[in-house]
C-alpha cells in the first residue's frame, strides 16, 4: 500500500511539472506572437526595442515564479506552500526493521518460545567526587575465635568425662559382680538388680556429695549375710584387703558396756580407712552386719560419718547396713497380699511392687528408731518360696560334693516349716537358714 501511494505522488508530480512546461511555453509562445505583430507594423524603433526588453523580464519573472513553484512543490512542503486543491506529494519511504514487532508476524511469534528477563543487577552508586571505590573489608571478630576454642575445650572436658566414667565401672568390674550375685542369690532377684543400679550409679564417678547408704531389710534366712559375703569377697579382689571392713556386732562389740569404747574404734578405724583409699583414689566398702544389734553409741558414730557436712573423703565411701529391722511388717504384707500377685509376674516386677509399697512404711518404723535411716536407701528383701529353698540345696550340695539328687533334694526341702499356702505361694518361715545344717547331716 505505501509504494502504491509513493508511485501515486510521483505520477500527479510528474503531471503538473508538465502542465508548468505547457504554461511556460504557451507564454512563451504568446509574447513572441506579439512581438512578431508589433514588428511587422511599424518599423524598428527604440520604443519596439523597450517593448521587447519589457516582454523579456516579464517572462523572466513568470519563470522564476513557475520555478520558485516547481521546487516548494518537489520538496514537499505542506499546504502553505502547495496550490489549492494539488494533490499531496510525499517522500519515498525506506524499509527498515526498526519498527517490526513480534505482533506483526503471528506466526512467528506464536512459534518462538517467550524468553526469561534477565534481572539487572543494581549498580552500586558512588558520588561523583570520591569516584569509585570498594567497600571497606569488615574485620572479623576474634571473639569467633575464642567461642571455637570454648567449645573444643568442653568437647575434650566432656569426653574426659565419659572415659572417666568407664574406667571407674570398669575399675569395679560391676559386670562381673552381677553375675556372681545373680548365680549366688535365690529368691532376691529384685533386690539385687536394686543393689546393683545403686552401686552403678556411684561407682560411675569419684567425686560425690555425700556416701553411699543401702539398707537391705528382711526376715531370717533371705540371704541377707551371704549377699554381704559376696560383696566383701568381690570389692577385695578390686579395691583391696584394706579398704573392706564387714563389721559383726555381736562379735566385735557384744556387751553394752562397751559400746562407747567400741564407737571411738570404730570411727578411728574408718576415718583411716577413708584417708588411705583418698590417697589411692578408691572408693571404700563398709558393711554392717546384724544391725538391729548395734547400740546407739555406735549409731550415733556412724551418723557423724555418713552426714553430708563431713570433709570430702567422707564423701567418698559405701555403708551397707544388713538388718532384720522391720520384717514383721515385709512377712505380713508377703501373705497378705500373695493372692493379687501373679506367678507370671517376674522377679524384678514383683520386688518393684514390694519397694514401692514397703518403703514408707519401714522408713517410718526405721526413723523412729534412730536418725541414721533417714540418710539411708531402703531395700526389702522378701520370703522365699519353696522352689528357691530346693535351689539351696542343690547349691549346697554340689558344694560339698554331694550328688544332687532331685528326690533327695525335694524330701530335705520338705522337712522345712512354711507358711499356708496363699495364692499358689508356699513361702518358707526360716528360708535357707537351716540348709547347711541339714546337708551336712547326709
Amino acid at each position: 500500500m505505501e509504494q502504491m501511494s509513493d508511485q501515486d505522488s510521483s505520477a500527479s508530480a510528474s503531471q503538473t511539472e508538465g502542465e508548468f512546461d505547457g504554461e511556460m511555453d504557451g507564454e512563451v509562445e504568446s509574447e513572441e506572437k506579439r512581438d512578431d505583430r508589433h514588428s511587422d507594423s511599424s518599423a524598428p524603433s527604440l520604443s519596439s526595442f523597450s517593448s521587447s526588453l519589457r516582454a523579456v523580464i516579464r517572462i523572466k519573472q513568470k519563470y522564476q515564479a513557475m520555478k520558485k513553484r516547481r521546487q516548494e512543490l518537489a520538496l514537499g512542503l505542506g499546504g502553505a506552500g502547495t496550490l489549492t486543491g494539488a494533490p499531496a506529494r510525499t517522500s519515498p519511504k525506506i524499509f527498515t526493521f526498526d519498527g517490526l514487532t513480534p505482533s506483526a508476524f503471528p506466526t512467528l511469534s506464536s512459534a518462538a518460545p517467550p524468553k526469561k528477563k534477565r534481572r539487572r543487577r543494581k549498580r552500586v552508586l558512588f558520588p561523583n567526587s570520591g569516584g569509585r571505590r570498594c567497600p571497606p573489608k569488615q574485620e572479623r571478630s576474634r571473639a569467633k575465635y575464642c567461642l571455637y576454642l570454648l567449645f573444643a575445650i568442653v568437647f575434650v572436658q566432656v569426653y574426659n568425662a565419659i572415659e572417666n566414667l568407664d574406667d571407674h565401672v570398669l575399675r569395679y568390674d560391676l559386670e562381673g559382680l552381677e553375675k556372681t550375685l545373680r548365680r549366688e542369690v535365690f529368691g532376691q532377684q529384685g533386690a539385687v538388680e536394686g543393689l546393683l543400679s545403686h552401686l552403678k550409679d556411684y561407682l560411675s564417678t569419684y567425686v560425690h556429695n555425700k556416701p553411699l547408704v543401702v539398707s537391705l531389710h528382711g526376715p531370717s534366712g533371705v540371704g541377707k549375710s551371704h549377699l554381704g559375703r559376696l560383696l566383701a569377697g568381690h570389692f577385695r579382689s578390686v579395691v583391696g584387703e584394706t579398704l573392706v571392713l564387714q563389721y559383726y556386732v555381736l562379735h566385735h562389740c557384744p556387751q553394752e558396756a562397751n559400746a562407747l569404747h567400741c564407737a571411738r574404734n570404730l570411727s578411728a578405724i574408718i576415718s583411716e580407712m577413708v584417708e588411705r583409699a583418698e590417697d589411692e583414689e578408691k572408693i571404700p566398702l563398709f558393711i554392717f552386719d546384724e544391725a538391729e544389734h548395734m547400740h546407739g553409741e555406735i549409731l550415733d558414730a556412724l551418723w557423724q560419718l555418713v552426714a553430708s557436712r563431713q570433709s570430702n573423703e567422707y564423701l567418698n565411701a559405701i555403708y551397707l547396713f544388713l538388718s532384720n529391722l522391720g520384717h514383721a511388717h515385709i512377712t505380713k504384707h508377703m501373705l497378705h497380699n500373695s493372692s493379687s500377685i501373679s506367678l507370671a509376674m517376674s522377679a524384678s516386677g514383683r520386688h518393684s511392687n514390694l519397694v514401692k509399697e514397703l518403703t514408707p512404711i519401714l522408713r517410718n518404723t526405721l526413723e523412729k528408731l534412730h536418725v541414721l535411716w533417714t540418710e539411708a536407701d531402703i531395700l526389702p528383701l522378701g520370703l522365699l518360696e519353696k522352689g528357691h529353698v530346693m535351689e539351696c540345696f542343690l547349691d549346697e550340695m554340689t558344694r560339698e560334693g554331694f550328688y544332687p539328687d532331685h528326690t533327695n533334694i525335694e524330701r530335705l526341702a520338705g522337712e522345712i516349716e512354711y507358711y499356708p499356702v496363699v495364692g499358689g505361694h508356699e513361702y518358707s518361715m526360716t528360708g535357707c537358714k537351716q540348709v547347711v545344717a541339714k546337708v551336712n547331716l547326709l
